[in-house]
């Protein structure tokens, strides 16, 4: 049974981003389930640090990129916001390039707050990082 409160396409969810920095990064949503959103970002010279391999602020803002917007896609929209409460990350392996996918899926759907599970692989399906995501869903403004 799907978690999502509305219909939501991969086209939807990749115009959402438009000019955020998911699109300076180039992050994309290529894949939706019943309870898991799944988008990609590229290892190039916009996400990796001095040493060339993926910077873990990139690898952070992928998590809370599809994280948060899982979130909000699971809540009444017309009424309220997921916002970011808190973020952790372990970064397992390290990477030089190709893609790097993450998939969010949820841990705990509250009335007030969420908690998300990122986890990034790289295209040969190693983990690369394990991330955590609390989400405090508000009334909206």
């Amino acid at each position: 049974m799907a978690i999502w409160r509305r219909d939501i396409t991969v086209e939807d969810l990749n115009q959402r981003s438009d000019n955020t920095l998911a699109s300076h990064l180039n992050i994309q949503f290529f894949e939706i389930g019943e309870d898991y959103i799944k988008a990609s970002m590229p290892v190039d010279q916009t996400t990796t640090q001095p040493l060339g391999i993926l910077h873990g602020g990139a690898s952070c803002v992928l998590a809370e990129t599809v994280g948060s917007t899982a979130a909000n896609c699971c809540i009444d929209f017309d009424n309220h916001r997921a916002v970011g409460l808190d973020i952790n990350a372990n970064h397992l392996k390290s990477v030089r390039e190709g893609l790097v996918i993450a998939t969010s899926s949820p841990i705990h759907l509250g009335r007030r707050t969420q908690v998300w599970r990122i986890v990034i692989h790289d295209e040969n399906d190693r983990q690369i990082c394990e991330s955590r995501l609390t989400m405090a869903v508000i009334d909206k403004p």
